[in-house]
């Protein structure tokens, strides 16, 4: 009869209708790109501070606050190297203090006599242990061999030796105490001294950085890779990446501790996206510690480019 047939019509209009709800909302339609909006701000240290007189570019130990330890060496040595510790902390914004262990500046003294290039080597420094973060290079250890008996009434050797341990180069003005051949007249470089000051004006913080992300739409279905860095001096706390698309937060991911100058890649596939068409999509570090920069903890993107 006619209201059978319409009973039968009308429950195929209604599975009809329900199919392409579902179909609209969990089928992907299209392909959406995303590209970054605002780029983060780059760090640059500067210009006038530079000039290669360390061995690599914003060298520094993480805290300028530095431990170390002096083995075994004659009651002489140790008074001239902790009388170049004074003064270097005299002169620049650093902290030296003695450890039993674990130092982050080991000193032994050598009574043999060393010859290279036809000199008598009085003593022998540098940083043993440098990771890179993209921001410094901050050294974890450093060594100190003081051979040659000091002949000057200041500690000239010693500290020659602990300026080459805080990562400075030689230099080739003879008047300066870094001069690779030692005369007693010799002083400290202002530009030494300045760059110190400058290193280590940064506080020690670590620094947790987008580095690299890209995001695809595929209907309301949402892939997303997130390569982070910590760019700090020292090691990360645990932290929080909250996602936003269009100021509504649609994914929380745990971030574990991450040590300094090492990075990670997070690959999220098919997360869901209540909202039909979205414009821009935030990326937030939330961290609740103190960091270096906080501008480099958020990334906002949108829509790049629309593939039919």
């Amino acid at each position: 009869t006619n209201m059978g047939w319409t009973k039968l019509f009308s429950s195929i209009f209604i599975l009809f209708a329900v199919s392409l709800l579902v179909f609209y909302w969990f089928i992907p339609m299209k392909t959406i790109e995303f590209g970054a909006k605002s780029q983060n701000s780059n760090f640059n240290m500067n210009d006038s501070v530079k000039g290669n007189i360390q061995f690599y570019d914003n060298l520094r130990y993480s805290s300028p606050r530095i431990s170390y330890n002096i083995y075994d060496c004659p009651l002489q040595k140790v008074y001239n190297m902790e009388r170049a510790i004074e003064v270097i902390s005299n002169e620049t914004i650093l902290e030296f203090y003695s450890v039993d262990s674990n130092e982050e500046i080991s000193i032994t003294c050598d009574s043999k006599n060393k010859i290279k290039e036809g000199l008598f080597i009085a003593g022998e420094g540098g940083p043993t242990n440098i990771t890179k973060t993209g921001r410094f290079n901050v050294i974890s250890h450093g060594d100190i061999l003081l051979i040659k008996k000091t002949l000057c009434q200041r500690p000239n050797v010693e500290t020659h030796e602990l300026l080459h341990a805080l990562g400075f180069d030689h230099s080739n003005n003879k008047e300066n105490i870094m001069y690779n051949i030692s005369k007693c007249s010799q002083e400290i470089g202002e530009d030494t001294i300045r760059l110190i000051d400058e290193l280590y004006s940064t506080p020690s913080y670590f620094d947790l950085s987008f580095e690299d992300i890209s995001a695809v739409m595929h209907g309301r279905y949402l892939d997303l890779n997130v390569s982070i860095m910590n760019k700090g001096l020292k090691d990360s706390k645990e932290s929080t990446i909250i996602v936003y698309a269009d100021k509504k937060i649609i994914k929380e991911i745990d971030l574990d501790s991450m040590k300094i100058g090492s990075g990670r890649l997070i690959t999220l596939s098919n997360i869901w996206v209540s909202k039909i068409s979205i414009k821009e999509l935030e990326l937030f570090i939330n961290s609740s510690f103190n960091e270096i920069e906080k501008e480099n903890n958020k990334i906002i993107l949108e829509i790049k480019k629309i593939k039919k």
